[in-house]
C-alpha cells in the first residue's frame, strides 16, 4: 500500500466516529465503574467552570455529559477512566512502576510494582512512586537564609508528562502499558503508542499543535483542570526544567514506545548528596538505629521501627525504610520479590562504613 494513502487511512481512523476509545465496551456496567472517582471529576470540572454547577451527582448524567455514555451504552473510554476491574479482557490498563541499582535494567531491582488500574488511578500512583523514590535534597538559594527543599527533578515537570502518557497513549493493543523506571542516573517514563500523524519527537521541543490521540479521555482530564489543550504540555516541562536547573528531557520512540527521559542523580553520594544526607542530617540517631538493627541480623519492617521508637508506619517507610534502600545502605533479603510477607532487610557495606566513626576502622 502506498505510504500517503497509508497514512491518509490512519488519519480517517483517529477522526472516525468508530475510533477504538468510543467504542462500546461490551458487558460494562455503571456498577463496574468507580462511582467516587466519577465524582471527583465532577466536583473538580465544576471548580474549573468546565461543567455546568447544575450536573447532578448521578454518575449516568455525568458519564453523558462527557460523551462516554452514548445511547445509555458505556463505552471504552468510560472503562479506561473509570474502571475497577481490568483483567482479563483489558490487560493494557497496566502501570509497571521499577527502581533499577544502576543503569540498566539488568541492575538490581529495588522495587518493583505492576498493577491495572484506572487513568486516573495511574497518575496518583506514578506520582507517589516518584515522590517516595527520587532523593530530596537541600539547597541555600543566593540571597535567602531559609533552605530550599528539592527533587532532582520538578515535580510538575514529572506530573505533566505522566499526564500525557497516560492521555495519549495507544490503549487499543492489548500488550500495551505505562511504564516509569528510575535508575541511578535518569528518570524514564514509558507510554506505548506513536506519535499522531504531523508530530515528529524533534517538534515536542518546540511549538507545535494539540492532536490528542484519544480526545474522550484527554477532554476528561481537561475539565478536571489537570491539563490544557494547546499543545504548550512539553515546552512547559522544558522551561520547569531550566528553571530547576535540570537538563531538559529527552523524547524518542523506541520499538512502538514514546520514552521521555530525564537525566538526573537519583543516588545519594559525594557528587549528589540528597535523600539519605538530608535524613541523616535531621535525624541522625534514627537512621544509625536502622543501620544498627539490622547489622546485627537481617530484621523485619516492624523490627527496625520498633528500633526507631516510631508509631507511624507510613512515614517511616517513606521517610527512612525507603530511601535507605535507594541509598544502598539497606538491601532486601529477597530482591526479587519486594513484597514478600518474609521480606527481610539488612545492612550493607555502605552501611556499616556510615556506622563506623569518622577516621577510625
Amino acid at each position: 500500500m502506498p505510504q500517503a494513502k497509508y497514512e491518509r487511512l490512519l488519519v480517517e481512523r483517529g477522526h472516525a466516529k468508530r475510533r477504538w476509545e468510543n467504542l462500546p465496551a461490551e458487558g460494562l456496567t455503571l456498577k463496574q465503574l468507580d462511582r467516587k472517582e466519577i465524582l471527583r471529576t465532577r466536583e473538580l470540572a465544576i471548580q474549573q467552570s468546565r461543567i455546568s454547577p447544575d450536573t447532578g451527582r448521578d454518575i449516568g448524567e455525568i458519564l453523558n455529559r462527557l460523551g462516554l455514555r452514548i445511547d445509555g451504552v458505556l463505552t471504552q473510554a468510560a472503562l479506561m477512566l473509570y474502571g475497577k476491574r481490568f483483567l482479563p479482557d483489558y490487560p493494557q490498563c497496566l502501570l509497571k512502576l521499577g527502581r533499577f541499582r544502576g543503569t540498566e535494567v539488568t541492575g538490581e531491582i529495588v522495587d518493583n510494582r505492576q498493577e491495572h488500574m484506572n487513568a486516573f488511578a495511574m497518575v496518583r500512583e506514578g506520582m507517589a512512586f516518584l515522590e517516595r523514590t527520587m532523593p530530596l535534597g537541600a539547597r541555600f538559594p543566593t540571597g535567602k537564609i531559609f533552605r530550599e527543599d528539592r527533587f532532582p527533578v520538578p515535580l510538575d515537570a514529572l506530573r505533566e508528562i505522566l499526564l500525557n502518557a497516560v492521555m495519549h497513549r495507544d490503549y487499543s493493543h492489548y500488550s500495551g502499558y505505562v511504564a516509569i523506571a528510575v535508575f541511578d542516573d535518569r528518570i524514564e517514563i514509558q507510554s506505548y503508542g506513536r506519535l499522531p500523524i504531523g508530530i515528529t519527537v524533534e517538534q515536542l521541543s518546540g511549538p507545535h499543535r494539540s492532536k490528542p490521540t484519544n480526545p474522550l479521555i484527554a477532554e476528561a482530564f481537561h475539565r478536571t483542570g489537570a491539563v490544557e489543550v494547546w499543545g504548550r504540555g512539553t515546552n512547559r516541562v522544558i522551561a520547569m526544567c531550566k528553571k530547576h536547573d535540570t537538563a531538559p528531557p529527552v523524547f524518542e520512540e523506541q520499538q512502538g514506545f514514546l520514552v521521555v527521559t530525564f537525566r538526573a542523580q537519583m543516588v545519594a553520594g559525594r557528587a549528589a548528596t540528597q535523600v539519605t544526607t538530608q535524613v541523616a542530617m535531621q535525624v541522625t540517631t534514627q537512621v544509625a538505629a536502622v543501620l544498627q538493627a539490622a547489622s546485627q541480623a537481617s530484621k523485619s519492617r516492624e523490627e527496625l521501627q520498633r528500633a526507631t521508637g516510631m508509631r507511624n508506619r507510613e512515614h517511616f517507610r517513606k521517610a527512612y525504610l525507603e530511601p535507605l534502600l535507594v541509598s544502598g545502605w539497606l538491601e532486601r533479603t529477597i530482591p526479587d520479590k519486594p513484597r514478600s510477607r518474609l521480606q527481610r532487610y539488612r545492612t550493607t557495606e555502605a552501611g556499616l562504613a556510615v556506622l563506623k566513626p569518622e577516621g577510625k576502622e
